[in-house]
């Protein structure tokens, strides 16, 4: 069955009279994740989440289109690990900017670029294509940020680590490998304690920093850890696009 609210499902038919407020656009990355987990975990992060949380909001009445996911992110601190595939944020620029010319163009006015990739960062670029744009309102979130993962997970990480690994455990349990096959994800910390305290940034050399590409012990991870979380994340995602989808940009702030 056609879902409505997935651009990549429907005809010209289903959608040439609909009058859609918001689009969502997806993003993830394409890159090894520890032992266990798919090169594919960000994408396939990125369509369940977007998806479900498109759903609950459609059935409440937001008028949203989901794009596809784009699958290449930032990964130019993996340049040596095999098939981790690069887009340089200069290319992720022009591949927005086409996209909303298009959006601008047929009058669909929001968009929000969905990050599932903790590389990318879309602000500067939304900055500069939101003075090219007037009419547009630009936005991205970061799913993984939405909550406090503490709650949920009992180990910290932020690559293939027990959050990444339950999500996927829930949602593509045939392409996550015994965890007796994953590594540790131990991360090995640099020297100059500043870039840990959040206010001083370097990129990370990831063969230097992981010795199986995860960062986060993953042997707590369950599918029912997954669930809950994913639960309580796509309500709340889901909020926020109808929130979007409903709002008079021109009165936002009065």
């Amino acid at each position: 069955m056609r879902r409505p609210y997935i651009l990549s499902e429907l005809t010209w038919k289903d959608l040439r009279d609909d009058e859609i407020k918001l689009a969502i656009l997806p993003w993830g990355a394409t890159e090894a994740h520890n032992y266990h987990l798919p090169y594919g975990t960000d994408n396939y992060e990125a369509d369940y989440i977007a998806h479900e949380s498109a759903r609950l909001a459609y059935e409440r009445g937001a008028k949203l289109v989901v794009l596809p996911t784009i699958p290449f992110g930032v990964n130019t601190g993996q340049t040596d690990i095999k098939l981790d595939i690069n887009l340089y944020p200069s290319t992720q620029h022009i591949i927005l900017d086409n996209i909303i010319e298009v959006l601008n163009r047929q009058g669909i006015y929001k968009l929000i670029v969905f990050n599932s990739h903790g590389g990318n960062d879309f602000k500067t670029m939304l900055r500069e294509l939101g003075v090219k744009y007037p009419k547009m309102f630009l936005c991205q979130t970061h799913w993984f940020r939405a909550l406090d993962k503490t709650n949920y997970f009992e180990n910290e990480g932020d690559h293939a680590d027990e959050m990444e690994t339950s999500i996927m455990m829930t949602i593509q349990p045939k392409l996550v490998q015994p965890l007796s096959e994953a590594g540790l994800g131990e991360e090995i910390k640099g020297k100059i304690d500043e870039f840990y305290e959040g206010w001083a940034w370097a990129e990370r050399p990831w063969s230097k920093i992981t010795r199986d590409t995860g960062v986060g012990d993953p042997m707590k991870s369950t599918a029912i850890k997954g669930a809950a979380y994913l639960d309580d994340l796509t309500n709340k995602i889901s909020q926020f696009f109808i929130k979007v989808a409903q709002c008079n940009i021109e009165e936002l702030y009065d």
